[in-house]
């Protein structure tokens, strides 16, 4: 016959666990990035280096990681940088989470809506490959601001559901 043991979790140890609420959950920009995304009130940020992509979650670094582009630096990435670019998304290939996020809108690069002699349907033809290829989900916002509620809306839920896993997983244990 199996005991059964309710166990509580405190607060401090639900925040060391990646706790999930804007209250505690801190969002990584890597130091390179030049024009960071503004975030909602009450979502914390700090200043770290990252691995690869632009955006991550405190305590889940090798699990979740947004690569933010602007229209420009993407008619760029898919230009002169594509090598470099391809890269990076590699990279991103092993993580759990991963986005592609184009600061703009598909009309926007469909009508070249950006600094570069790029001809708009090579750039949409390298994102919809990109896609494809490195199994790398495309998502636009139409600007800064909507990217980084953006950004905090996966991270939010992506950290939630960890805990919840992790929670599962340690009273699992404690009952066996």
């Amino acid at each position: 016959m199996r005991h059964f043991r309710h166990v509580r979790h405190g607060v401090r140890e639900k925040q060391r666990l990646f706790a999930y609420s804007g209250a505690f959950m801190r969002i990584i920009i890597d130091r390179r990035e030049q024009t960071p995304l503004p975030f909602p009130d009450g979502i914390l940020t700090e200043t770290g280096s990252l691995y690869t992509g632009d955006y991550s979650i405190l305590g889940l670094e090798t699990l979740f990681s947004v690569e933010r582009k602007s229209l420009d630096d993407l008619a760029q990435s898919v230009t002169r940088e594509r090598e470099r670019f391809e890269r990076e998304l590699h990279r991103l290939r092993g993580f759990r989470f991963k986005r592609l996020l184009i600061i703009g809108t598909p009309s926007d690069l469909a009508e070249g809506r950006y600094y570069s002699k790029a001809n708009p349907k090579a750039v949409q033809a390298s994102v919809a490959a990109f896609e494809c290829r490195y199994d790398i989900p495309v998502v636009f916002a139409p600007d800064q601001a909507a990217g980084g509620r953006q950004v905090a809306l996966w991270a939010h839920y992506f950290a939630r559901e960890i805990l919840k896993t992790t929670d599962s997983f340690r009273t699992a244990m404690e009952v066996s």
